[in-house]
């Protein structure tokens, strides 16, 4: 696992960046971060050259691998941010909001301003300062293009019984998708990790962690399928790299599949379900569905959006 502090990123030379200092060759990469910030990286160990820490004076060679381990500088501070919110629940221990697409959850480079983060302390008086200065209140992630419920604490005790609970697997999450082909019904079972080759892609794997997810089909046509998803494990990715595995990718996943004409991958955290970390009260979350999956509902299940399977 990343270190939660940090942002890895993973990157091969090519022929016409052969014979760059390694130090030029990053800022060229990565144009929000200085040759400096670079220079400090390397001084301090956060860059490796095929796995082996360098000196900022090194020239790669084409087919190299570069895996940078991005720190917090002072532009990262955390700024409260007036960034409305589609409030789902909150009281005093925490709240949940349907987060749209597009927004980070988290400060990380390239994104410094603009995330859940930021929008929430601009809503809450206090956050649950957590081991990472930089993800007061977070106790889980969303992709950037993947909608719907996330959560976070306002006091460290909801901060860490509701890590507990999702390390105990005792949130219960369903997921909709929109997704090439038509699955079949059934459990799987199938490890995850970093793609061997494709650094920022994971893949399933015979030596990766365990993840398994429950795939229940709810409406199909000729080519696409509405699916519900329940993930029993918390893996990076984890719906879109096993949907791809059984060759049913998710419309418009860029990674993991193909783009089309979408904006986003079609994938939204629909519900959750848990208990209150402090009250012991049950809790049962839904985000309302955003309007580009309502389109593709509509085509595969009619007016009704498959409301019967989605209660």
């Amino acid at each position: 696992m990343d270190s939660p502090s940090t942002e890895h990123e993973f990157l091969f030379i090519s022929a016409e960046e052969e014979g760059l200092r390694i130090d030029k060759l990053l800022a060229t990469r990565f144009p929000h971060h200085s040759r400096t910030y670079f220079q400090h990286l390397l001084d301090i160990g956060c860059v490796l050259l095929n796995g082996e820490p360098v000196k900022k004076r090194t020239i790669p060679e084409e087919g190299d691998e570069i895996e940078v381990c991005f720190q917090a500088t002072p532009e990262a501070s955390l700024t409260a941010e007036k960034i409305p919110l589609e409030i789902l629940y909150e009281d005093e221990y925490l709240i949940a909001v349907n987060k749209p697409a597009g927004m980070v959850v988290h400060p990380a480079p390239g994104h410094w301003s603009g995330t859940f983060v930021n929008a929430l302390l601009g809503h809450c008086q206090e956050l649950a300062p957590g081991s990472d200065p930089l993800r007061p209140g977070i106790v889980h992630r969303l992709d950037k293009e993947t909608t719907g419920i996330l959560i976070a604490a306002k006091t460290a005790t909801a901060h860490q019984k509701l890590i507990e609970l999702f390390s105990a697997r005792r949130m219960e999450k369903l997921y909709l998708a929109i997704c090439h082909g038509r699955p079949a019904n059934g459990i799987v079972n199938a490890p995850i990790g970093r793609h061997p080759v494709h650094r920022k892609e994971m893949a399933a794997l015979p030596d990766g962690r365990e993840a398994i997810t429950e795939i229940q089909l709810a409406a199909f046509n000729d080519k696409t399928s509405l699916v519900l998803a329940k993930p029993r494990t918390g893996r990076t990715h984890q719906i879109r790299v096993h949907l791809k595995h059984i060759g049913c990718p998710v419309l418009g996943d860029a990674l993991y599949g193909r783009r089309e004409d979408l904006e986003r991958h079609l994938l939204h955290a629909y519900r959750l379900c848990f208990e209150h970390p402090i009250t012991k009260a049950p809790m049962r979350l839904i985000a309302p569905i955003p309007n580009d999956m309502k389109v593709w509902m509509q085509k595969l299940c009619g007016p009704s959006l498959c409301a019967p399977v989605l209660a």
